[in-house]
């Protein structure tokens, strides 16, 4: 068997394609919403930060606008549509993708060691508990900590997130932000509730699926999006469906979605604010090499260590990371902290996309604090003022 032939790519195809693939360019499916978003990229990334909302909210809000807080988390928890896993991080998953994590909850259930010891028996106690009157936070099964400290888990904890892991459990909610435990025996449909997939059929599905809500990438991208090795990678990849690509300046084999190369990508897409965990720049490398952006979450960073602020979040605009913002909320202002402009032209498009997540959080004014280049504070307060009056 002849291996085919990579086709060529230049790198302004393999951006149009990244974007296409992950929902920014051509008309989104309303209709199908945020359901439809999830399904689009295959996961959702979750994350404790919120400064202007959780960054799973501001993944469906990028792409579809301005969707109501409400409406994004039911779309996920109700009708048995998702469940929480660890993916590419703990990320919410399509229902129908259950089976394929198996080669996960395997791999945990043969895990040798833990970082967190179990107490004898609490295991066990933890299931009966949610048998008998799940579901349940793991404060309503008896407390989440032993002490304040975050990572000082009590027993109770332990045993809740191990049967997560294994997959006895799964989480059917967030409430307060605190994961909401169920049986999986109830809360998965009984047609997925199985393990019957070998790991090589799980993976191959994953690489596959990762193909196509990136569009085109390495190696490394196919095998990050759901945080496989790259020996697991290149155990499946030939059978995966995703066909060899060159890619102009990337340096590196590339793989691509075969219905991703059929037509040109077209169409325009909002101007907005993306979550730094947004699927399309959550890897640092891939975001560098297609947008020529360097990202990087400064959350964990000491402040005085800080570029780009906090939480800065990149500004999408015709096809381009065109610069960042680092929010915050006072009562009804949203607050710029810090703006990172990519020359004069990004300036309406900064001010676009400031003055549409105002009006998505219910805040009635903008007010700029600190601009990189100086001299584009006034065009871009200006601009601000035009887009508010």
């Amino acid at each position: 068997m002849t291996t085919p032939r990579p086709i060529p790519l230049s790198a302004d195809d393999a951006r149009r394609i990244a974007l296409r693939a992950q929902g920014f360019l051509g008309a989104p499916d309303r209709r199908a919403g945020v359901r439809g978003v999830l399904r689009h990229l295959g996961a959702v990334q979750l994350d404790t930060i919120s400064v202007l909302a959780r960054s799973h909210e501001l993944i469906p809000y990028a792409r579809l606008g301005a969707v109501g807080r409400r409406t994004v988390d039911d779309a996920y928890w109700t009708d048995t549509h998702a469940f929480e896993y660890w993916s590419h991080a703990a990320c919410i998953l399509p229902i129908e993708e259950w089976p394929h994590f198996a080669f996960r909850r395997r791999a945990y259930r043969n895990r040798p060691h833990w970082n967190h010891e179990l107490p004898e028996g609490t295991y066990d106690q933890v299931v009966k508990q949610l048998r008998a009157e799940g579901p349940l936070t793991a404060t309503e099964l008896g407390g989440a900590k032993k002490t304040s400290e975050w990572w000082d888990w009590s027993g109770t904890k332990v045993a809740v997130e191990r049967a997560l892991m294994y997959g006895e459990v799964v989480c059917v909610e967030r409430r307060g932000w605190k994961r909401v435990y169920d049986l999986a025996e109830r809360a998965i449909p009984a047609a997925l509730l199985h393990d019957e997939l070998d790991d090589t059929e799980c993976l191959r599905r994953l690489v596959r699926l990762a193909g196509q809500s990136l569009g085109v990438g390495t190696r490394a991208d196919i095998a990050d999006y759901h945080r496989l090795k790259g020996e697991q990678f290149d155990a499946v990849v030939a059978d995966s469906g995703l066909v060899p690509v060159t890619v102009e300046g990337w340096g590196k084999p590339a793989w691509a979605d075969p219905a991703a190369l059929e037509t040109a990508p077209r169409g325009r897409h909002r101007t907005t604010l993306l979550s730094p965990f947004d699927s399309l720049i959550w890897e640092r490398a891939r975001t560098e090499r297609i947008f020529g952006f360097t990202h990087r979450l400064e959350a964990y960073v000491p402040k005085p260590k800080r570029v780009y602020g906090y939480f800065a979040m990149p500004v999408l605009a015709g096809g381009r990371l065109v610069g960042r913002v680092d929010p915050a909320r006072e009562g009804r202002t949203l607050v710029a902290k810090q703006v990172t402009l990519d020359g004069p032209k990004a300036v309406p498009a900064v001010a676009e996309a400031l003055v549409a997540a105002a009006g998505w959080v219910d805040c009635t004014d903008v007010r700029v604090e600190r601009v990189d280049a100086p001299e584009l504070r006034a065009p871009l307060t200006a601009e601000l003022a035009r887009a508010l009056a």
